[in-house]
């Protein structure tokens, strides 16, 4: 099996940073659940100028359009704190029901 690669995601694109480090297991260092990018300065200053040109959007979308958005993302973790549950307890050495309690 491979180990999964994550990008950052800024300004609606998946980029790629200078470097990759891994996240491993704390319990089983020779579990390494994925490497993040790192990003470099001009990414963040990228991603910084990205969330800054969002806001005035958003600021203005209304409260139930925000608590519509929150709701989504709350329903998709529920849906999914089986899958959740389990990276959490391997990526903090939990076990699996404390990690799957935190997930929800």
């Amino acid at each position: 099996m491979t180990t999964p690669q994550h990008d950052n995601y800024i300004n609606g694109q998946w980029v790629a940073g200078d470097k990759y480090s891994p996240n491993v297991n704390p319990s089983n260092t020779a579990d390494v659940l994925g490497l993040y990018t790192q990003a470099s300065a001009e990414q963040l200053d990228q991603a910084v100028q990205a969330a800054r040109a969002a806001f005035p959007a958003w600021s203005v979308s209304g409260i139930q359009a925000r608590a519509d958005a929150l709701d989504k993302i709350g329903n998709e973790i529920l849906a999914r704190r089986e899958e959740l549950g389990t990276l959490l307890a391997r990526e903090e050495g939990k076990t699996r029901p404390e990690g799957i309690g935190e997930a929800a």
